[in-house]
């Protein structure tokens, strides 16, 4: 008789596991012009190096090329002054004829590379300011020691960032092989001509057909660069995406924690509101509607050139300034239409409108007489 046993394995695990890693969720929202900003001081920015090999190309293959009868006058004038020099040199060759002799032909090159070398630089500098414009970092060139790591260096190595620039230049090359092989296609019996041509007319012919595959290479990379800088860009962009979490906590970093605004609002509001019934004793007249409405005005020719509104209200705080009112024998006076003008018009410790002069004159003059008539 067999009997089968039934048995259960239970495997516990973590679905956090196959969480993504980001905190507070996929990176869906657009960077802030604050992380953009942030990131650019950092030196990360959208740049190609295409640009600027593709504009090296392009303009140095062509200067090359317009120059070319200067670089063969300045070749032909050093060969016949080294060779003349020999020439004339009947005595053994001393060690100050040989320095003269290098002396000479190292300016010489120089000569002509010089223009060819600040045209590089101003290249370089081109390239770079065309693409992120003129921020320069020192961020950039600080030292990286994670970059030291042989296991950082190993999955930089074998990373799909590096599989992707491996295939790019793969394809240039390739790109680049055909381009050389439709240039020279067709052309070789003009190539083979060279042996039958004089040294400076052959090296011609070679200069000529070298520079004109550079320059075809450099229109190659200038489709190359595009692709490239737009690629740079979008992946910079997708970089630079935030969580929401990260933008709620950036605004919060900005802007202020929203409790914590409200907090100090709230203390804005009770010292301006201390302020103000600190000064609501020395109103005029206060000019209500006569239930919801409160509004304090003081009249000093010496300090404004019109009334003031010190202190206005709805309401609670509406009945407590006519509390006030009454207990430090204020005049209140009952005008509807003028108490919600001035309360919606008028900001606490500003002048009235000017148009609205004639009518707080006549308040204004009512309340001077009663007071005159009482102290009469």
């Amino acid at each position: 008789m067999v009997f089968f046993l039934e048995k259960k394995v239970v495997i516990d695990y973590n679905l956090q596991f196959f969480a993504g890693s980001n905190d507070g969720g996929e990176k869906t929202e657009k960077p802030t012009e604050r992380k953009r900003t942030k990131a650019r001081e950092e030196g990360q920015v959208a740049k190609s190096m295409e640009v600027t090999t593709a504009l090296m190309l392009v303009i140095m293959f062509s200067a090359i090329k317009l120059f070319t009868p200067y670089i063969y006058e300045k070749l032909q004038n050093m060969y016949k002054h080294v060779y003349s020099k020999f020439k004339l040199a009947t005595d053994e060759l001393t060690i100050n004829f040989a320095v003269d002799i290098v002396k000479y032909t190292l300016t010489g090159i120089l000569e002509i590379l010089l223009p060819f070398f600040a045209i590089v630089v101003a290249i370089g500098l081109v390239g770079n300011f065309l693409q992120v414009g003129w921020k320069p970092s020192a961020k950039t060139m600080k030292p990286k020691f994670n970059k030291l790591s042989p296991l950082q260096g190993f999955k930089r190595l074998f990373s799909l960032r590096s599989l992707m620039e491996l295939l790019k230049a793969l394809l240039k090359i390739s790109i680049i092989i055909v381009i050389v092989y439709f240039s020279i296609k067709g052309k070789e019996d003009l190539i083979l001509l060279v042996y039958d041509l004089s040294l400076l007319d052959g090296l011609k012919l070679m200069t000529d057909l070298a520079l004109d595959i550079g320059i075809k290479v450099g229109a190659f990379y200038i489709i190359v660069a595009v692709v490239d800088y737009i690629y740079q860009r979008y992946s910079l962009e997708k970089q630079l995406k935030m969580t929401k979490q990260e933008v709620k906590q950036e605004y919060k970093e900005t802007e202020g924690n929203p409790e914590i605004k409200s907090k100090i609002r709230q203390k804005m509001r009770e010292a301006s509101m201390k302020r103000m019934m600190q000064d609501l004793p020395n109103a005029d007249v206060i000019i209500t509607n006569p239930t919801h409405f409160a509004v304090a005005i003081k009249y000093d020719s010496e300090e404004s050139l019109a009334p003031v509104v010190i202190a206005k209200g709805v309401d609670i705080l509406a009945a407590k300034i006519k509390s006030v009112a009454i207990d430090n024998d204020i005049e209140i006076v009952e005008n509807k239409p003028l108490a919600r003008t001035l309360y919606y018009t008028v900001d606490i410790g500003n002048e009235i409108p000017a148009e609205l002069y004639q009518t707080v004159a006549e308040v204004l003059a009512f309340v001077y007489n009663l007071k005159k008539n009482k102290e009469g």
